[in-house]
């Protein structure tokens, strides 16, 4: 992963944790929407809760806090996705996946929207563990968890594997008859398929922050 002549992830990546997911995320990792779904079967009460739009979070006690996907309704999706996606389809993508911020202004952006409940900020080894996922392992050209103003054109393509783009930057992401963005661009996210159940062995750091007065920028 880091090949001379090839583009290069940032060493540190975060992931915003809400604190009341650390227990689970110290026994069993990072674990995406539909894992943590299909752990509790399609009978749970939460099931179709947690694989549909979420405009809420959702609390499975003991088990996980998901947060909501307000900032992606259907009916803004409909406006963005590429031809024959459904907004169910994009669900079930972005559930399929752990994501990671690669900036700290994109990290503190997303600690004001979460500030009403405590939150833990975890800095991970991003070299370490692209080299370890290498095989399902994204990087995203923007927030792909929103959708409301003015929202990027998006699809599967919008999913680079890390090695594509390191050797042909965003080629792979330009919709058909499209130019590419510019291979100076930089990632917004860093993107696991599936769940990282070892995310500890990455853990570089660990920081709580606070829950805030709702009216705190």
């Amino acid at each position: 992963m880091r090949d001379q002549g090839v583009r290069q992830l940032p060493r540190d990546v975060f992931h915003i944790a809400d604190a009341a997911n650390w227990p689970g995320i110290l026994s069993g990792g990072l674990l995406c929407t539909a894992e943590i779904a299909a752990r509790l079967g399609r009978d749970a009460d939460v099931y179709e809760k947690l694989i549909s739009f979420r405009p809420k979070s959702v609390e499975v006690p003991k088990v996980a806090y998901v947060r909501d996907q307000a900032p992606m309704p259907p009916q803004a999706l409909r406006n963005c996705l590429d031809e024959g996606m459904t907004p169910g389809d994009w669900y079930g993508l972005v559930n399929g996946h752990v994501f990671f911020w690669l900036s700290m202004e994109r990290v503190n952006r997303h600690l004001r929207a979460l500030r009403k409940r405590p939150q833990i900020l975890l800095t991970f080894d991003g070299w370490r563990l692209a080299e370890a996922y290498s095989e399902t392992v994204f990087v995203t050209p923007f927030n792909v968890g929103a959708a409301l103003r003015r929202a990027a054109p998006r699809g599967r393509r919008t999913f680079v594997p890390v090695r594509e783009w390191q050797k042909r930057a965003w080629t792979s992401e330009a919709a058909s008859g499209c130019k590419p963005r510019s291979a100076s661009h930089n990632p917004a996210e860093l993107v696991v398929r599936g769940s990282v159940p070892d995310a500890m062995n990455f853990l570089k750091e660990i920081q709580l922050k606070a829950e805030q007065p709702n009216d705190e920028a």
